[in-house]
């Protein structure tokens, strides 16, 4: 599985202080994973906050969309 990042993705990792491989390992690793609306949801808690992560799975990889604090 391989993980995409749209721009939007790499602006949103800069803007929240996080890094592209947090956002991997949050991925591989999640909390908890919802899949509403065709998109996938990962939450992770890492220790500073929680992010969530909205994906959308496409053929064998991932396309992160945005991260977000929640």
């Amino acid at each position: 599985m391989d993980v995409i990042f749209t721009l939007h993705a790499k602006h949103k990792i800069k803007k929240r202080n996080l890094t592209e491989q947090e956002v991997i390992e949050s991925i591989k690793n999640s909390d908890k994973t919802i899949k509403k609306h065709g998109k996938l949801y990962y939450q992770k808690n890492l220790g500073r906050g929680t992010i969530e992560i909205v994906c959308k799975a496409i053929e064998n990889n991932i396309k992160v969309i945005t991260v977000y604090w929640i």
